[in-house]
C-alpha cells in the first residue's frame, strides 16, 4: 500500500480505538480491490468530537466507522440520517459526499448476520436477553424486533432507567408484535431472566435462550471484567454472544463455558457490519472472506 496525494481516507472513531481491528479488516479488503484507500484508527475523546466531524469535513475523509463511545452522540453533527439510523437512534457509519455528511446503521445487518451465519442459528429463541442500553443495543434490540422467532426481549442495564426508557422506545417501533421489558443488572434478575429452558430446550415461561452482551465490559484492557460475574446464572442449553473482540475470548465467555453454555465472541459481527460499510463508501461488493480472514489470523 502506497500513500499518496490522492489517497482516498477512511477510518473509525471511537475512545478508546488501540484494540480495534477494524484497520486490519479494512485495508485486507482495500488491497485485494487494488485501489487507492488506506483505513485509518482515530483516537476521539467524547469533549472532541464536533471538531473530529468537523475535521472530516475539511480533510475529505470519504468514510468513517463510530464505535463507542459515540454512536448515539454523532447524529447531531450529521447533515442526514437513514430511517433505521433514525429509528435506532444511533449511527456507526458516516458516508462524506463532498462535504455532505450521511449517517448509518450497519449494526442491524452485522448482528443478524452474525447470529444466523457465525453461530448458525438459523431460528433464533423466543426470548433473547440484551447486556446494556446503549448505542450498540439500540442496534442489537432493534434488529431483533425484526425476526419474527423472537416474541419477548429484556435489557439489563445498570441504570435502571436506561433500560426502561430504551424498552419503552423499541417496543413503540418493533414490526413484529415483540414484548421488551427494560429492568436493572443484578444477580438476582439476570438468574431469573436465564432461568434455565425446559427439556427439548424449549424454553419456560421465564428462559431465555440467547444472551447478547452489548456492553464494553470485559474488552481490552479490563480483561478481567464481565457484565455477568454469577457463572450460575448460565444453563447448558445458553448460547452466549459477546459483542467484544478482543480479547477472543472475554471472562464472560469463559463464565457461560464453565457452565456448559455455548459462547461466541464478536468478530463475525465486526466482520459483517464492516463490509456494508465499506460497501456504503465505495458502492462495491465487500470480500466478506477476506475481511474476516484477516482478522481472525
Amino acid at each position: 500500500m502506497e500513500i499518496d496525494g490522492s489517497t482516498t481516507i477512511v477510518g473509525v472513531i471511537g475512545y478508546p480505538i488501540a484494540h480495534s481491528l477494524s484497520p486490519r479488516m479494512h485495508n485486507a479488503a482495500i488491497q485485494t480491490w487494488g485501489i487507492n484507500w488506506c483505513y485509518l484508527p482515530f483516537q476521539v475523546t467524547p469533549e472532541s468530537l464536533e471538531k473530529a466531524i468537523e475535521g472530516m469535513r475539511g480533510f475529505g475523509i470519504r468514510g468513517l466507522n463510530v464505535t463507542v463511545p459515540h454512536k448515539q452522540a454523532v447524529m447531531r453533527f450529521l447533515d442526514w440520517v437513514s430511517p433505521e439510523a433514525s429509528a435506532i437512534g444511533a449511527v456507526n457509519t458516516i458516508l462524506n459526499e463532498e462535504g455532505r455528511l450521511s449517517g448509518y446503521n450497519t449494526d442491524v445487518e452485522g448482528i443478524l448476520a452474525a447470529l444466523r451465519f457465525g453461530a448458525g442459528l438459523e431460528n433464533l429463541p423466543e426470548k433473547v436477553v440484551v447486556v446494556g442500553a446503549g448505542g450498540a443495543a439500540r442496534g442489537i434490540v432493534y434488529a431483533l424486533t425484526t425476526v419474527t422467532d423472537v416474541k419477548h426481549i429484556t435489557i439489563l442495564n445498570r441504570t435502571i432507567w436506561k433500560a426502561e426508557r430504551l424498552a419503552a422506545e423499541m417496543e413503540k417501533m418493533a414490526k413484529e408484535k415483540t414484548e421488551i421489558a427494560g429492568k436493572e443488572l443484578d444477580g438476582e434478575t439476570v438468574r431469573d431472566e436465564l432461568r434455565e429452558a425446559g427439556p427439548g430446550g424449549c424454553e419456560t415461561a421465564h428462559g431465555a435462550g440467547l444472551v447478547i452482551n452489548a456492553t464494553p465490559v470485559g474488552m481490552y484492557p479490563d480483561v478481567d471484567c464481565s457484565p455477568i460475574e454469577d457463572p450460575s446464572a448460565f444453563h447448558p442449553r445458553l448460547v452466549v454472544y459477546d459483542t467484544i473482540y478482543n480479547p477472543e475470548e472475554t471472562r464472560l465467555m469463559r463464565l457461560a463455558r464453565s457452565r456448559g453454555a455455548r459462547s461466541l465472541n464478536g468478530l463475525n459481527m465486526l466482520v459483517y457490519q464492516g463490509a456494508k460499510s465499506l460497501e456504503i463508501w465505495t458502492g462495491r461488493k465487500a470480500p466478506v472472506d477476506v475481511m474476516r480472514e484477516a482478522v481472525m489470523s
